[in-house]
């Protein structure tokens, strides 16, 4: 059994269904990775893993019903499924119950190839940089601290309408913290990559080197409404949150911010002043992720009767303008809606947008520049307001220019307010989301401008 391929898993797991029917897919995974502190290499290592996730349909009279298990390794194929069964035979009719999908979506993959496989090689490059810009750290009595990951995932997802579907899915990531010996200064840099060829570590550490350079300075200031420069990183945190908060059916039953008073969603209700699109795309040239889904249980935006249904591009905010949700086929049919699938990608542009974040720096007369967000939180879903805390690094910006760091906040936004009221955006870039980069890594966006960021009380955090 540990000798089978997961193309055979998925093929005995289907052949065993005794039910109306299942979807399984198989999704083989290694890693590798680097961490370091002190500026000094701590650990590296590379491991390897597999999970196989079997989806049972069994239509009891009243409905199909549907068992979702689960298992790492090389299970007991006949008990899994067994097991699957048994789950979708003890549970209740599911509400989103559709027919399987049977086309085959753009983009099927080669289903005999072999997983694809990363190693610790993947940092072959960056390790040497990386050993250099320890040193210079050293000499400039910085200490540096951080992590890099690379993982390389294929999923073989097979059903019993026919479909056989394979994606090789690489993920990458660096954070770079830069501190004082004292541990009084903190600041942060991080990158997100598909095979780290495109990762300057030269770069990141300038970075790290200017944040720290800026922080030599403090100045402690209360809490208050402050002109406010997001830069792309904190874009793409709270752009997360508004994503995850899209979904169709919480929207057109009003639990939602995307829920219109009175009834319905608010599709075609502008929400930024400025031309901005916020868009996902499995194509999108360096934030490439799977052209199908391959979801092991429903929610309000994914079903698992949706399983290899494609995931085209999308403009979910189109020139500043409400334009989709995201809708399982059920939900869709129950509407009369369009489905659409959620997308592990996002961007957020102004196209018509030509400065740079240094320009936007230049422009400012006095604000706030920030550098991270953490535990950020949700407050209220119908406004979407969130709470968090600044982290890593709030500097003051004077005349065109940073003055010195202030203390920490904590934050009282809604990321869809913020967006009627971002005033400009710089032209956008690949970026790592701080806050959710466990889950979502493939983000692209720009700086934004927001003339009255609400900073609630001052934190104590460092």
């Amino acid at each position: 059994m540990t000798q089978l391929r997961p193309q055979e898993i998925v093929e005995r797991a289907l052949a065993a269904s005794t039910v109306d029917g299942q979807v399984t897919y198989v999704t083989e995974s290694s890693e590798a990775n680097l961490r370091w502190a002190g500026n000094s290499l701590t650990t590296n290592g590379a491991m390897r893993s597999r999970q196989v996730v079997v989806i049972s349909f069994v239509d009891g009279g009243a409905g199909m019903a549907t068992g979702t298990v689960a298992r790492t390794g090389t299970p007991d194929v006949a008990e899994l499924v067994a097991a699957s069964e048994q789950a979708a035979r003890d549970a209740g009719p599911a509400e989103d119950a559709v027919a399987l999908v049977s086309e085959v979506p753009p983009g099927a993959g080669d289903w005999d190839a072999d997983a694809a496989e990363t190693s610790i090689d993947v940092f072959a490059e960056f390790a040497p940089a990386l050993g250099q810009a320890f040193g210079e750290a050293r000499g400039r009595e910085e200490l540096l601290f951080g992590f890099a990951e690379h993982q390389l995932a294929t999923t073989y997802l097979g059903t019993s309408t026919g479909l056989r579907l394979r994606h090789d899915q690489p993920t990458g990531r660096v954070e770079l913290n830069g501190k004082s010996t004292d541990f009084g200064r903190s600041v942060w840099a991080g990158v997100g990559t598909r095979d780290f060829t495109d990762v300057s570590v030269a770069d990141l550490a300038a970075e790290v080197q200017q944040k720290m350079a800026w922080s030599q300075r403090r100045v402690d200031l209360p809490a208050g409404r402050y002109e406010t420069l997001l830069p792309p990183s904190t874009v793409s945190d709270l752009m997360v949150v508004a994503y995850w908060s899209m979904g169709a059916r919480d929207a057109d039953e009003g639990r939602s911010v995307f829920a219109r008073p009175g009834g319905g969603n608010r599709i075609g209700d502008r929400l930024a002043r400025l031309p901005l699109t916020l868009r996902s795309d499995p194509a999108a040239p360096g934030l490439e992720t799977a052209p199908f889904q391959a979801v092991g249980g429903s929610s309000g935006s994914a079903s698992v009767f949706d399983n290899g249904m494609a995931t085209p591009a999308v403009e979910w905010i189109s020139e500043g303008v409400l334009t989709n949700l995201v809708r399982p086929r059920a939900w869709a049919q129950r509407t009369g809606a369009p489905a659409t699938a959620a997308v592990d990608n996002l961007v957020l542009e102004d196209r018509t947008a030509t400065a740079s974040p240094a320009e936007m720096i230049a422009r400012t007369e006095r604000g706030l520049l920030l550098t991270t967000l953490w535990y950020i939180r949700e407050v209220d879903p119908q406004t979407l307001l969130v709470t968090g805390l600044t982290r890593d690094g709030v500097f003051l910006v004077e005349g065109g220019e940073v003055t010195g760091a202030v203390n920490n906040f904590r934050f009282n936004e809604s990321p869809v307010d913020l967006l009627g009221r971002a005033s400009e955006a710089s032209r956008t870039e690949r970026t790592l989301p701080r806050e959710w980069n466990d889950w979502f890594t493939r983000a692209a966006m720009p700086m934004l401008r927001v003339p009255d960021f609400n900073m609630s009380s001052v934190s104590p955090a460092s």
